[in-house]
């Protein structure tokens, strides 16, 4: 689990609250019909804009963003190292008895490729493309985090429209101008609420989750690629050390 994901949200919530408890009561920014125009809108919009497969990849995606199982460069490194010095010593084909311990299916496929004489040019073909995919995966997801960060903000527009149409068309009954103009109001922060506690930070999140995963994938390929090409396992660490920052790489040296 990421801690900061469910940690930012709750102290945005709990700052969000005081502030209404130091100016009245969080009772005045409860609104059903507030809820239902900014909340069912958005949700209906988006809706409209994927079709069912699609749409129902939405609850994975926001999973993602909070229960994640973090990779290590420095475990990939040091693994593709093992590896590199036991193909020297015993041949790439001794990989193949190792296969069986290696969780992640990326590196799994890559690493028998190569055992299995696979050409390098063809090898990093095929690794690119399957990553290639995986990215355009990964940008499907964000740009429906994007939708929902658009859409919120909008329909809470709507809301406010709405709230003010009902508060002129009221103008000669004092009583009806109140719950216009709330409506009005409240419509527009639930929209901005939505987009920026909720949708723009979790869009963000997941598109650093795809860098990182990218990297490491990066690093998986030229690991498999200098293995393959029979590298001391001290070039093959060097090699993969550059794509780690240099304070990170000295902490692993150290």
């Amino acid at each position: 689990m990421d801690i900061t994901t469910i940690l930012g949200l709750a102290l945005g919530l709990t700052f969000i609250l005081i502030s209404m408890l130091l100016g009245g009561s969080p009772a005045l920014f409860i609104s059903a019909p507030s809820v239902m125009i900014t909340v069912g809108g958005t949700i209906s919009a988006v809706v409209i804009s994927y079709n069912m497969k699609e749409l129902s990849n939405i609850v994975n995606v926001m999973k993602n963003a909070v229960f994640v199982k973090e990779e290590s460069p420095h475990d990939i490194i040091a693994l593709l190292v093992k590896f590199a010095e036991r193909a020297r010593r015993e041949g790439i084909l001794a990989l193949e008895k190792q296969m069986e311990d290696v969780q992640d299916t990326f590196l799994r496929n890559g690493v028998q490729l190569a055992v299995d004489g696979t050409e390098p040019e063809l090898l990093k073909d095929i690794m690119e493309t399957e990553l290639y995919y995986l990215e355009e995966r990964h940008k499907k997801g964000h740009s429906q985090m994007d939708s929902f960060a658009n859409l919120a903000p909008a329909w809470g527009m709507i809301g406010t429209l709405i709230g003010l149409i009902l508060m002129l068309a009221n103008l000669s009954n004092p009583d009806a101008l109140g719950p216009g103009m709330a409506l009005a109001l409240i419509t527009t922060f639930y929209g901005s609420l939505m987009a920026n506690l909720v949708f723009i930070p979790l869009s963000t999140k997941l598109k650093e989750r795809t860098k990182e995963e990218l990297l490491i994938r990066q690093l998986m390929i030229q690991g498999i690629l200098s293995i393959q090409s029979g590298d001391n396992p001290r070039i093959v660490e060097q090699k993969l050390n550059s794509f780690i920052a240099p304070k990170d790489r000295m902490l692993r040296e150290d």
